[in-house]
Protein backbone atom coordinates (compact mmCIF):
# COMPACT_ATOMS: atom_id res chain seq x y z
CA UNK A 1 0.00 0.00 0.00
CA UNK A 2 1.22 3.59 -0.83
CA UNK A 3 1.37 6.57 1.59
CA UNK A 4 0.23 9.76 0.17
CA UNK A 5 1.42 14.03 0.74
CA UNK A 6 -0.54 14.15 4.10
CA UNK A 7 1.00 17.62 4.86
CA UNK A 8 -1.08 19.06 1.68
CA UNK A 9 -4.09 18.57 3.27
CA UNK A 10 -6.27 21.98 3.14
CA UNK A 11 -9.29 20.65 4.03
CA UNK A 12 -8.49 18.45 6.93
CA UNK A 13 -6.36 21.11 8.35
CA UNK A 14 -9.29 23.77 8.27
CA UNK A 15 -11.42 21.28 10.01
CA UNK A 16 -9.49 21.10 12.86
CA UNK A 17 -8.02 24.82 12.84
CA UNK A 18 -12.16 25.68 12.42
CA UNK A 19 -12.80 23.45 15.28
CA UNK A 20 -9.76 24.52 17.49
CA UNK A 21 -10.83 28.48 16.87
CA UNK A 22 -14.16 28.35 17.54
CA UNK A 23 -14.09 26.34 20.69
CA UNK A 24 -10.70 28.01 22.13
CA UNK A 25 -13.35 31.22 21.83
CA UNK A 26 -15.53 30.10 24.70
CA UNK A 27 -13.73 31.99 27.65
CA UNK A 28 -12.21 29.89 30.78
CA UNK A 29 -15.40 28.88 32.57
CA UNK A 30 -17.55 30.51 30.90
CA UNK A 31 -21.06 31.38 32.34
CA UNK A 32 -24.70 31.61 31.38
CA UNK A 33 -27.67 32.06 33.03
CA UNK A 34 -29.87 28.95 33.36
CA UNK A 35 -33.73 28.19 33.39
CA UNK A 36 -33.52 28.89 37.69
CA UNK A 37 -31.64 31.94 37.15
CA UNK A 38 -28.31 29.89 38.33
CA UNK A 39 -25.28 30.16 36.26
CA UNK A 40 -24.50 27.59 33.73
CA UNK A 41 -20.70 26.64 33.30
CA UNK A 42 -18.65 25.38 30.43
CA UNK A 43 -15.58 24.09 29.98
CA UNK A 44 -13.53 21.87 27.37
CA UNK A 45 -10.48 22.23 25.84
CA UNK A 46 -9.16 21.71 22.13
CA UNK A 47 -5.82 19.50 21.56
CA UNK A 48 -3.98 18.72 18.64
CA UNK A 49 -1.54 15.28 18.27
CA UNK A 50 0.30 13.31 15.75
CA UNK A 51 2.18 10.44 15.94
CA UNK A 52 4.51 8.57 13.42
CA UNK A 53 4.62 4.51 13.90
CA UNK A 54 8.90 3.84 13.05
CA UNK A 55 8.15 -0.38 13.07
CA UNK A 56 8.36 -1.85 9.50
CA UNK A 57 6.42 -0.27 7.34
CA UNK A 58 6.77 3.05 8.69
CA UNK A 59 3.15 5.87 7.60
CA UNK A 60 2.29 8.42 9.86
CA UNK A 61 -0.74 7.11 12.37
CA UNK A 62 -2.46 10.12 13.83
CA UNK A 63 -2.53 13.96 12.70
CA UNK A 64 -5.69 15.16 14.90
CA UNK A 65 -7.28 17.66 16.04
CA UNK A 66 -9.81 17.15 18.83
CA UNK A 67 -12.26 19.48 20.79
CA UNK A 68 -14.98 18.76 24.06
CA UNK A 69 -16.99 20.75 25.42
CA UNK A 70 -19.06 20.49 28.98
CA UNK A 71 -22.01 22.64 30.35
CA UNK A 72 -23.29 21.81 33.81
CA UNK A 73 -25.83 23.80 35.40
CA UNK A 74 -29.17 23.61 37.24
CA UNK A 75 -32.78 23.65 36.25
CA UNK A 76 -34.35 24.32 39.58
CA UNK A 77 -36.87 22.29 42.23
CA UNK A 78 -32.81 20.37 43.09
CA UNK A 79 -32.76 19.37 39.35
CA UNK A 80 -28.84 19.44 37.67
CA UNK A 81 -27.86 18.61 34.32
CA UNK A 82 -24.74 18.22 31.94
CA UNK A 83 -24.10 17.98 28.44
CA UNK A 84 -20.75 17.61 26.63
CA UNK A 85 -19.80 17.05 23.32
CA UNK A 86 -16.72 15.85 21.23
CA UNK A 87 -15.63 16.80 17.62
CA UNK A 88 -12.01 16.12 15.64
CA UNK A 89 -10.68 15.28 12.44
CA UNK A 90 -7.51 13.01 11.76
CA UNK A 91 -5.78 13.73 8.64
CA UNK A 92 -3.87 11.10 7.91
CA UNK A 93 -7.37 9.16 6.83
CA UNK A 94 -7.75 11.67 3.96
CA UNK A 95 -4.46 12.27 2.41
CA UNK A 96 -3.33 8.65 2.54
CA UNK A 97 -4.07 5.26 0.89
CA UNK A 98 -2.19 3.19 3.38
CA UNK A 99 -5.48 2.52 4.97
CA UNK A 100 -8.46 0.56 3.41
CA UNK A 101 -11.66 2.66 2.67
CA UNK A 102 -13.62 1.30 5.41
CA UNK A 103 -10.93 2.20 8.14
CA UNK A 104 -10.41 5.64 6.65
CA UNK A 105 -14.29 6.08 6.25
CA UNK A 106 -14.36 5.01 10.52
CA UNK A 107 -11.60 7.15 12.12
CA UNK A 108 -11.43 10.75 9.63
CA UNK A 109 -14.20 12.08 11.64
CA UNK A 110 -16.02 12.00 14.91
CA UNK A 111 -19.08 14.63 15.84
CA UNK A 112 -20.89 12.83 19.01
CA UNK A 113 -22.50 13.88 22.01
CA UNK A 114 -20.45 12.60 25.38
CA UNK A 115 -23.27 12.99 28.23
CA UNK A 116 -26.39 14.24 28.34
CA UNK A 117 -27.93 13.58 31.85
CA UNK A 118 -29.84 14.97 34.90
CA UNK A 119 -29.57 14.22 38.52
CA UNK A 120 -32.19 14.64 40.74
CA UNK A 121 -33.12 13.21 44.67
CA UNK A 122 -35.94 12.04 46.59
CA UNK A 123 -35.36 11.36 50.24
CA UNK A 124 -32.05 9.67 50.80
CA UNK A 125 -31.65 8.37 46.98
CA UNK A 126 -30.05 9.95 44.35
CA UNK A 127 -31.35 9.57 40.51
CA UNK A 128 -29.21 10.05 37.59
CA UNK A 129 -30.93 10.34 33.62
CA UNK A 130 -29.14 9.95 30.28
CA UNK A 131 -26.24 9.71 28.66
CA UNK A 132 -23.59 8.83 31.12
CA UNK A 133 -20.54 7.13 32.75
CA UNK A 134 -21.07 4.58 35.40
CA UNK A 135 -17.73 3.37 36.43
CA UNK A 136 -16.77 0.60 39.16
CA UNK A 137 -12.79 0.02 39.14
CA UNK A 138 -10.18 1.52 37.93
CA UNK A 139 -6.17 0.72 37.98
CA UNK A 140 -3.65 2.05 36.43
CA UNK A 141 -3.07 0.99 32.10
CA UNK A 142 -6.01 -1.90 32.09
CA UNK A 143 -9.87 -2.24 32.54
CA UNK A 144 -10.88 -4.79 35.15
CA UNK A 145 -13.56 -3.68 37.21
CA UNK A 146 -14.57 -1.20 34.70
CA UNK A 147 -17.48 -3.70 33.58
CA UNK A 148 -19.68 -1.16 33.01
CA UNK A 149 -18.37 1.11 30.74
CA UNK A 150 -18.15 0.34 26.73
CA UNK A 151 -14.42 1.55 25.19
CA UNK A 152 -13.24 3.00 22.46
CA UNK A 153 -10.57 0.16 21.24
CA UNK A 154 -9.43 1.39 17.95
CA UNK A 155 -6.57 3.08 19.82
CA UNK A 156 -5.78 0.17 22.45
CA UNK A 157 -5.29 1.22 25.61
CA UNK A 158 -3.14 4.02 24.69
CA UNK A 159 -5.15 7.12 25.40
CA UNK A 160 -6.39 8.43 28.74
CA UNK A 161 -8.97 6.33 30.01
CA UNK A 162 -11.57 9.39 30.23
CA UNK A 163 -11.23 9.83 26.39
CA UNK A 164 -11.60 5.69 25.74
CA UNK A 165 -14.54 5.07 27.85
CA UNK A 166 -17.94 5.81 26.00
CA UNK A 167 -21.09 7.23 27.89
CA UNK A 168 -24.20 5.22 27.59
CA UNK A 169 -27.92 6.14 28.19
CA UNK A 170 -28.59 4.95 31.73
CA UNK A 171 -30.87 5.32 34.29
CA UNK A 172 -28.94 4.83 37.68
CA UNK A 173 -30.46 5.12 41.26
CA UNK A 174 -28.24 5.28 44.69
CA UNK A 175 -28.70 5.15 48.23
CA UNK A 176 -26.90 6.55 50.92
CA UNK A 177 -26.68 5.77 54.77
CA UNK A 178 -24.33 6.64 57.03
CA UNK A 179 -21.03 4.77 55.49
CA UNK A 180 -23.16 2.54 53.14
CA UNK A 181 -23.46 3.50 49.58
CA UNK A 182 -25.92 0.97 47.30
CA UNK A 183 -26.28 1.43 43.38
CA UNK A 184 -28.64 -0.05 40.88
CA UNK A 185 -28.09 0.66 37.30
CA UNK A 186 -30.54 -0.18 34.15
CA UNK A 187 -29.02 0.54 30.45
CA UNK A 188 -31.87 -0.28 27.53
CA UNK A 189 -29.39 -0.80 24.58
CA UNK A 190 -25.51 -1.56 26.35
CA UNK A 191 -22.96 0.20 23.67
CA UNK A 192 -20.13 -2.15 22.36
CA UNK A 193 -16.35 -1.57 22.06
CA UNK A 194 -15.66 0.15 18.87
CA UNK A 195 -13.00 -1.62 17.69
CA UNK A 196 -12.77 0.00 14.30
CA UNK A 197 -12.61 -2.10 10.69
CA UNK A 198 -9.82 -4.58 9.54
CA UNK A 199 -7.15 -2.72 8.38
CA UNK A 200 -7.09 -0.52 11.30
CA UNK A 201 -3.48 -0.18 13.45
CA UNK A 202 -4.97 -1.49 16.54
CA UNK A 203 -7.92 -4.23 14.96
CA UNK A 204 -7.66 -7.47 17.50
CA UNK A 205 -7.43 -9.92 14.88
CA UNK A 206 -8.62 -13.81 15.77
CA UNK A 207 -5.60 -16.48 15.31
CA UNK A 208 -5.54 -17.53 11.63
CA UNK A 209 -6.13 -21.46 11.15
CA UNK A 210 -3.00 -23.25 9.30
CA UNK A 211 -4.38 -23.98 5.80
CA UNK A 212 -7.31 -21.63 5.62
CA UNK A 213 -7.91 -18.07 3.93
CA UNK A 214 -9.36 -15.45 6.07
CA UNK A 215 -11.68 -13.27 6.01
CA UNK A 216 -13.70 -11.08 8.56
CA UNK A 217 -17.15 -9.86 8.20
CA UNK A 218 -19.38 -6.94 9.51
CA UNK A 219 -19.68 -7.65 13.09
CA UNK A 220 -23.78 -8.40 14.55
CA UNK A 221 -24.58 -6.46 17.26
CA UNK A 222 -27.70 -6.83 20.33
CA UNK A 223 -31.04 -6.46 19.19
CA UNK A 224 -32.55 -3.97 20.92
CA UNK A 225 -35.17 -5.65 23.33
CA UNK A 226 -35.71 -5.23 26.85
CA UNK A 227 -33.76 -9.14 27.15
CA UNK A 228 -30.53 -7.27 26.28
CA UNK A 229 -30.40 -4.74 28.23
CA UNK A 230 -28.13 -4.07 31.11
CA UNK A 231 -28.66 -4.80 34.71
CA UNK A 232 -26.75 -3.96 37.43
CA UNK A 233 -25.87 -3.53 41.13
CA UNK A 234 -23.21 -2.40 43.31
CA UNK A 235 -22.86 -2.16 47.24
CA UNK A 236 -20.39 -0.49 48.93
CA UNK A 237 -19.03 0.36 52.48
CA UNK A 238 -16.44 2.21 54.84
CA UNK A 239 -14.96 -0.53 57.30
CA UNK A 240 -12.03 -0.20 59.77
CA UNK A 241 -10.26 2.47 56.98
CA UNK A 242 -10.95 -0.48 53.89
CA UNK A 243 -13.26 1.27 51.20
CA UNK A 244 -14.40 -2.09 49.71
CA UNK A 245 -17.25 -2.87 47.36
CA UNK A 246 -19.01 -5.90 45.83
CA UNK A 247 -21.30 -5.92 42.22
CA UNK A 248 -23.14 -8.04 39.64
CA UNK A 249 -23.87 -6.86 36.25
CA UNK A 250 -25.63 -9.29 33.86
CA UNK A 251 -25.67 -7.68 29.98
CA UNK A 252 -24.01 -8.46 26.60
CA UNK A 253 -20.45 -8.63 26.72
CA UNK A 254 -19.14 -4.91 25.20
CA UNK A 255 -16.12 -6.54 24.04
CA UNK A 256 -16.46 -9.06 20.84
CA UNK A 257 -16.43 -12.80 20.48
CA UNK A 258 -15.39 -13.69 16.92
CA UNK A 259 -17.50 -16.52 15.45
CA UNK A 260 -15.80 -18.81 13.18
CA UNK A 261 -17.64 -20.09 10.15
CA UNK A 262 -15.52 -22.37 7.41
CA UNK A 263 -16.20 -22.59 4.11
CA UNK A 264 -14.62 -24.90 1.38
CA UNK A 265 -15.52 -23.04 -1.82
CA UNK A 266 -13.85 -21.16 -4.01
CA UNK A 267 -11.24 -21.91 -1.60
CA UNK A 268 -11.39 -23.21 2.31
CA UNK A 269 -11.45 -19.71 4.70
CA UNK A 270 -12.18 -19.43 8.08
CA UNK A 271 -14.78 -16.29 7.77
CA UNK A 272 -14.88 -14.19 11.31
CA UNK A 273 -17.71 -12.09 12.54
CA UNK A 274 -17.71 -10.04 15.19
CA UNK A 275 -20.49 -11.55 18.35
CA UNK A 276 -21.64 -9.33 21.73
CA UNK A 277 -22.64 -12.86 23.77
CA UNK A 278 -24.90 -11.93 27.21
CA UNK A 279 -22.62 -12.71 29.94
CA UNK A 280 -21.94 -12.20 33.98
CA UNK A 281 -19.90 -10.98 35.94
CA UNK A 282 -19.87 -10.36 39.63
CA UNK A 283 -16.72 -9.06 41.70
CA UNK A 284 -15.58 -7.00 44.09
CA UNK A 285 -12.80 -4.23 44.76
CA UNK A 286 -10.81 -2.77 48.58
CA UNK A 287 -8.66 -0.12 48.84
CA UNK A 288 -6.88 1.35 51.65
CA UNK A 289 -4.32 3.86 52.69
CA UNK A 290 -1.88 2.88 54.87
CA UNK A 291 -0.09 6.18 55.88
CA UNK A 292 0.41 7.01 51.78
CA UNK A 293 0.72 4.06 50.63
CA UNK A 294 -2.47 3.13 49.22
CA UNK A 295 -3.17 -0.52 48.44
CA UNK A 296 -6.21 -1.62 45.76
CA UNK A 297 -7.62 -4.65 44.10
CA UNK A 298 -10.54 -5.66 42.01
CA UNK A 299 -11.44 -9.41 41.36
CA UNK A 300 -14.15 -9.75 38.27
CA UNK A 301 -15.71 -13.87 37.92
CA UNK A 302 -17.06 -14.10 33.94
CA UNK A 303 -19.87 -16.56 33.18
CA UNK A 304 -20.52 -17.13 29.35
CA UNK A 305 -17.55 -15.41 27.61
CA UNK A 306 -16.34 -17.63 24.75
CA UNK A 307 -12.79 -17.74 23.25
CA UNK A 308 -11.14 -18.72 20.53
CA UNK A 309 -10.28 -22.49 19.36
CA UNK A 310 -8.05 -24.07 16.90
CA UNK A 311 -10.48 -27.03 17.30
CA UNK A 312 -11.70 -28.10 14.22
CA UNK A 313 -15.11 -29.50 16.16
CA UNK A 314 -15.72 -26.84 18.58
CA UNK A 315 -19.58 -25.17 17.28
CA UNK A 316 -18.26 -21.69 15.79
CA UNK A 317 -14.86 -21.98 16.34
CA UNK A 318 -15.58 -21.03 20.44
CA UNK A 319 -15.29 -22.88 23.66
CA UNK A 320 -17.23 -20.94 26.87
CA UNK A 321 -15.06 -21.06 29.61
CA UNK A 322 -15.57 -19.30 32.59
CA UNK A 323 -12.95 -17.15 34.47
CA UNK A 324 -11.84 -15.34 37.26
CA UNK A 325 -9.60 -12.18 37.16
CA UNK A 326 -8.32 -10.29 39.82
CA UNK A 327 -5.39 -7.83 39.97
CA UNK A 328 -3.28 -5.92 43.08
CA UNK A 329 -1.47 -2.76 43.08
CA UNK A 330 0.29 -0.25 45.72
CA UNK A 331 0.19 3.58 45.12
CA UNK A 332 3.23 5.43 46.94
CA UNK A 333 5.61 8.23 47.19
CA UNK A 334 9.12 6.76 48.80
CA UNK A 335 10.32 9.84 47.93
CA UNK A 336 9.59 13.68 47.02
CA UNK A 337 8.58 14.08 43.75
CA UNK A 338 8.09 10.34 42.74
CA UNK A 339 5.24 8.36 42.47
CA UNK A 340 5.82 4.76 41.86
CA UNK A 341 2.52 2.10 40.97
CA UNK A 342 3.44 -1.64 40.89
CA UNK A 343 0.34 -3.96 40.06
CA UNK A 344 0.43 -7.72 39.62
CA UNK A 345 -2.44 -8.93 37.75
CA UNK A 346 -4.05 -12.84 36.98
CA UNK A 347 -6.69 -14.87 34.76
CA UNK A 348 -7.87 -18.04 36.37
CA UNK A 349 -10.08 -20.65 33.45
CA UNK A 350 -12.39 -22.16 35.53
CA UNK A 351 -12.38 -24.41 32.64
CA UNK A 352 -9.87 -24.54 30.74
CA UNK A 353 -8.34 -25.94 27.10
CA UNK A 354 -5.05 -25.87 26.03
CA UNK A 355 -6.67 -25.33 22.06
CA UNK A 356 -7.14 -21.71 23.25
CA UNK A 357 -3.60 -21.00 22.99
CA UNK A 358 -3.66 -19.94 27.08
CA UNK A 359 -2.65 -21.53 30.12
CA UNK A 360 -5.15 -21.84 33.05
CA UNK A 361 -3.07 -19.54 34.91
CA UNK A 362 -1.98 -16.27 32.98
CA UNK A 363 -0.29 -13.57 35.17
CA UNK A 364 1.07 -10.66 34.57
CA UNK A 365 3.03 -7.14 36.11
CA UNK A 366 2.77 -3.64 35.44
CA UNK A 367 5.66 -0.78 36.99
CA UNK A 368 4.71 3.03 36.82
CA UNK A 369 6.89 5.56 37.59
CA UNK A 370 6.85 8.86 37.72
CA UNK A 371 9.38 11.91 38.40
CA UNK A 372 8.50 15.81 39.04
CA UNK A 373 11.58 17.07 37.47
CA UNK A 374 10.46 20.87 37.99
CA UNK A 375 9.08 23.52 36.27
CA UNK A 376 6.06 21.87 34.80
CA UNK A 377 7.63 18.41 33.59
CA UNK A 378 7.20 15.48 34.66
CA UNK A 379 8.95 12.14 33.20
CA UNK A 380 6.76 8.65 33.19
CA UNK A 381 7.80 5.42 32.48
CA UNK A 382 4.50 2.92 32.15
CA UNK A 383 5.82 -1.21 31.69
CA UNK A 384 3.09 -4.21 31.04
CA UNK A 385 4.72 -7.39 31.20
CA UNK A 386 2.68 -10.98 30.83
CA UNK A 387 4.88 -13.29 33.36
CA UNK A 388 4.37 -16.31 31.55
CA UNK A 389 5.61 -15.75 27.93
CA UNK A 390 6.92 -12.77 26.08
CA UNK A 391 4.12 -10.49 25.96
CA UNK A 392 4.71 -6.56 26.68
CA UNK A 393 4.04 -2.95 26.12
CA UNK A 394 6.74 -0.01 27.35
CA UNK A 395 5.73 3.43 27.57
CA UNK A 396 8.23 6.15 28.12
CA UNK A 397 6.91 10.15 28.32
CA UNK A 398 7.17 13.64 29.59
CA UNK A 399 4.95 15.61 29.82
CA UNK A 400 4.78 19.55 30.45
CA UNK A 401 2.41 21.69 31.98
CA UNK A 402 2.09 25.77 32.04
CA UNK A 403 -1.02 27.41 32.90
CA UNK A 404 -4.02 25.97 30.63
CA UNK A 405 -1.71 23.97 28.22
CA UNK A 406 -0.01 20.80 28.27
CA UNK A 407 2.19 19.30 25.98
CA UNK A 408 2.95 15.82 25.70
CA UNK A 409 5.66 13.32 24.38
CA UNK A 410 6.67 9.79 24.40
CA UNK A 411 7.07 6.65 23.07
CA UNK A 412 4.65 3.65 22.45
CA UNK A 413 6.61 0.10 22.41
CA UNK A 414 4.84 -3.10 21.37
CA UNK A 415 6.79 -6.88 21.25
CA UNK A 416 6.34 -10.41 22.59
CA UNK A 417 4.17 -13.58 20.95
CA UNK A 418 2.33 -12.83 17.60
CA UNK A 419 -1.14 -13.29 19.33
CA UNK A 420 -0.45 -11.88 22.45
CA UNK A 421 -2.44 -9.36 24.20
CA UNK A 422 0.36 -6.69 23.38
CA UNK A 423 3.10 -8.24 21.46
CA UNK A 424 0.21 -8.83 18.05
CA UNK A 425 1.17 -5.02 17.57
CA UNK A 426 4.53 -5.25 17.43
CA UNK A 427 4.33 -3.44 13.87
CA UNK A 428 2.91 -0.66 15.62
CA UNK A 429 5.29 1.05 17.67
CA UNK A 430 5.25 4.56 17.50
CA UNK A 431 6.49 8.34 19.04
CA UNK A 432 3.79 10.35 19.29
CA UNK A 433 3.32 14.45 20.17
CA UNK A 434 -0.37 16.32 21.57
CA UNK A 435 -1.10 19.38 23.19
CA UNK A 436 -4.10 20.62 24.81
CA UNK A 437 -5.26 23.60 26.01
CA UNK A 438 -7.66 23.64 28.55
CA UNK A 439 -10.33 26.13 29.07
Amino acid sequence: MRTGNIFGLRRGAACAAALAAGLAGVPGQAQAVGADGQPARWQGWVQAGGAYTFASPAHWSQLRGRAELAGTGQLGAGIKWKLSARAGYDAVYEGTDFYPGPVRRDQRSELELREAYMDFSAGDWEFRLGKQNIIWGEMVGLFFADVVSAKDMREFVLPEFEQIRIPQWAARAEWFGENTHVELVWLPAPATDRIGKPGAEFYPYPPPLPGLAYDIEGDERPSRRFSNGGFGVRGSTMAAGWDLSAFAYRSPDSAATFYRTVLDAPQPTAVYRPRYDRITRVGGTLSKDFDGVVLKSEVIHTDGRSFTSARTDAPDGLLELRTLDWIAGVDLTPADAWRVNAQVFQRIFLDHDASIGLRKHEHGASLLVSHDLGGGVEAEMLAISSLVRSDWMLRPAVTWKAGHSRLRVGVDLFGGASFGMFGRYADRDRVYAEYRYSF
